[in-house]
């Protein structure tokens, strides 16, 4: 027999979600595109925060461009969007087409080779978008194949820049190949730069700009940290509380050993939630009050240790935040951003705030 969870059941680990914050984000990428609209990548069930809840926000941000990786991401937004405004950056497989053409009205895909420029034209066509390959080597048109684009009804021309997040060559080059595009390729419109791109300047920004990982807090260059806010913050309760005699290792294998009576909290987290053993002796949390909490020992798959001060009025049940500052917690674990956001677990209890 199947039991269903009561709606008021509370978990024991939940992530608090910012709408301000996420709002705040749009708006000041927004603003430095001002003569571009400013889409959102919410692929990866909106970087693990919630696709649903992020796209009715944005919608509210006068956001009306929404890019995800594939169809079945973009079946799971499609009835909360207007026409014609996802697009679908993985394109079309054979497998893709009927549920393409189902989505037609709200979604187009993103057309990247030759094979599937073809599998288009073959099922009729109709707008789409088109991926030009201008040195990431990844998904794309060669620029030597852009007669095979002649004819199709292009929305949205696009190409991805590589290294936008630093300052190299590969940047200007992509952007006079791009430029190069603009003049062979038509299309209602042209797209270039991600979050980081965004920060480059007007000359990346063409008409559509594609923010990702900047919406959700990961900070895309240095000269944008002081204007993106956190939007998610993770939080755990305490499940006990023991004090380790001195000698004694706590968490696998050992790795942390009391060198004194030292008392010890474990939390309802772990590498299944997303939060990797590469925060072992690196993380930390904090209490009410602002006290740090630094993880000690081994990450495991449902369990976290914290050292607790000795005068701690900590206890079982009390709820701690971890840190997940985006930049600092990808210093703590040797994770990217990217990683740290869209592996976030299923089994915390999101809830959103103003």
């Amino acid at each position: 027999m199947t039991m269903s969870i009561p709606p008021d059941y509370v978990a024991p680990h939940r992530l608090i979600l910012s709408r301000s914050a996420l709002r705040a984000n749009y708006r000041w990428l927004a603003a430095q595109a001002p003569g571009a609209a400013c889409g959102a990548a919410v692929k990866a069930d909106g970087y693990g925060l919630g696709a649903a809840e992020v796209v009715q926000i944005l919608l509210a941000e006068g956001c009306r461009d929404f890019f995800v990786a594939t169809w079945a991401e973009a079946a799971a937004i499609a009835d909360l969007v207007p026409q014609n405004s996802i697009a679908v950056l993985h394109g079309v497989r054979a497998e893709d087409m009927g549920v393409a053409r189902m989505l037609a009205p709200v979604a187009r895909p993103v057309l990247n080779s030759a094979e599937q420029i073809a599998r288009w034209r073959a099922a009729g066509g109709g707008a789409c978008d088109v991926m030009v390959d201008t040195g990431i080597n990844r998904l794309g048109l060669p620029m030597a194949d852009l007669a095979l684009l002649d004819g199709l009804e292009i929305t949205t021309c696009h190409s991805h820049l590589a290294s936008a997040d630093t300052d190299v060559a590969q940047n200007t080059q992509q952007l006079a190949r791009f430029q190069q595009v603009h003049t062979l390729v038509q299309a209602e419109r042209y797209s270039l730069a991600n979050s980081a791109g965004i920060c480059l300047g007007r000359d990346y920004h063409f008409d559509l700009v594609r923010p990702g990982l900047a919406l959700y807090g990961g900070v895309p260059r240095a000269e944008a940290a002081a204007h993106i806010a956190q939007v998610a913050f993770p939080e755990a309760q305490i499940l006990q509380i023991r004090t380790v005699a001195p000698g004694e290792g706590v968490g696998y294998n050992a790795t942390w050993l009391a060198h004194a009576p030292s008392r010890v909290a474990t939390i309802n987290l772990g590498y299944a939630d997303g939060y990797l053993r590469g925060f072992s002796g690196q993380g930390r949390a904090y209490a009410v009050d602002g006290t740090i909490l630094p993880v000690i020992g081994r990450v495991s798959m449902d369990l976290v240790t914290l050292a607790l001060a000795d005068d701690s009025p900590l206890c079982e049940g009390d709820w701690l935040r971890i840190d997940f500052d985006l930049s600092r917690a990808a210093e703590q674990s040797g994770l990217s951003p990217y990683e740290l956001l869209t592996g976030v677990g299923g089994r915390y209890q999101r809830y959103w705030i103003d």
